[in-house]
């Protein structure tokens, strides 16, 4: 891949996708295929084969899908299963059928048993059950993966997987009811901050202990691994470093400059007790991390207060 190839970036007005698209507007790249959901649903085949044929791609970053917190994956199971399943056949088929040289599919570590052994190789894949609140969503994943690695063994086609961790950063989904934890949290306590709420309630116990990986990094990872990585195995991205949910309510808490208590929520689901991936395959490939958690959570605030001041709102939807 150099800067005069031609790559589409699937989702590119999510975060993850955006991400993208910026870094490699800072690397020079140039020709940059984009296209809205409004443009081009891509769960739509007809669509996404006429867009394949009329702009033939030399690289893809399936970056599309619907995503969201557990309140959300737990409202919405059919469409996080159906919508993801027709983003990654279509995409992933079309790309074959119209040789496309390389293809990276962005997977997710809800992809892993919900008890695996941490931190996580890419090994534990289906040798246990799922995390139940977020299954479809993980179920979708696996095909997505298992569709690349089936294509490659079948037509020798270049197609690779990143699984990332957690995600957050610019343009993140602060809705509050489909948010992932980090930006949820922040919508959260600042919308107390501003009422004068005395107590801000977070879901679970706040023993549970996730990894987050700020967008610009991810984004770095990926077009680091679409240069440098051709293997079969998918590649976890991640920070190698955990924090509790607790610890995690505090660092929003303190970012937000909010007075009030934290209230944890016993009565609601926890997720997942614990999980932090292994990421020594891409450290031995010479990525590392940049932004540490607590730098990232002050950017992403000023981005947020920037979009609640301009009144725009993003949404889970980002194919």
């Amino acid at each position: 891949m150099d800067v005069s190839s031609k790559i589409y970036v699937a989702g590119h007005r999510g975060m993850v996708g955006g991400a993208i698209i910026h870094h490699l507007q800072q690397q020079g790249y140039r020709k940059l295929l984009k296209r809205s959901s409004v443009e081009l649903d891509l769960r739509n085949q007809a669509a996404v084969n006429r867009f394949f044929a009329q702009e033939q791609p030399e690289y893809v970053f399936l970056a599309a899908a619907r995503v969201g917190g557990l309140s959300a994956h737990d409202t919405y199971r059919a469409e996080f299963l159906y919508d993801n399943l027709m983003i990654e056949a279509n995409v992933v088929h079309a790309a074959y059928q119209y040789g496309v040289k390389k293809l990276l599919f962005l997977g997710s570590s809800c992809m892993y048993p919900r008890l695996a052994a941490q931190p996580v190789k890419t090994d534990y894949l289906l040798q246990g059950p799922l995390e139940p609140l977020t299954e479809s969503y993980a179920v979708a994943k696996i095909a997505g993966l298992k569709l690349c690695q089936a294509y490659r063994d079948q037509y020798g086609a270049n197609f690779i997987t990143a699984v990332p961790t957690n995600v957050y950063g610019l343009g993140d989904n602060y809705h509050p009811q489909e948010a992932h934890v980090l930006p949820a949290l922040v919508h959260r306590f600042h919308q107390a901050t501003l009422a004068g709420t005395p107590c801000v309630n977070v879901w679970g116990t706040g023993t549970p202990r996730r990894e987050f990986l700020f967008a610009d990094d991810l984004a770095d990872a990926c077009v680091y691994l679409m240069q440098h990585y051709q293997g079969r195995e998918p590649v976890n991205v991640g920070t190698g470093e955990g924090i509790s949910i607790r610890e995690l309510a505090e660092l929003v808490k303190t970012t937000v400059s909010y007075p009030g208590e934290i209230d944890f929520d016993f009565a609601q689901p926890d997720g997942a007790p614990r999980k932090l991936l292994d990421v020594s395959v891409l450290h031995a490939l010479g990525w590392r991390h940049r932004t540490a958690l607590k730098e990232g959570l002050r950017i992403t605030y000023q981005d947020f207060l920037g979009a609640h001041l301009n009144a725009r709102t993003a949404y889970p939807v980002t194919y």
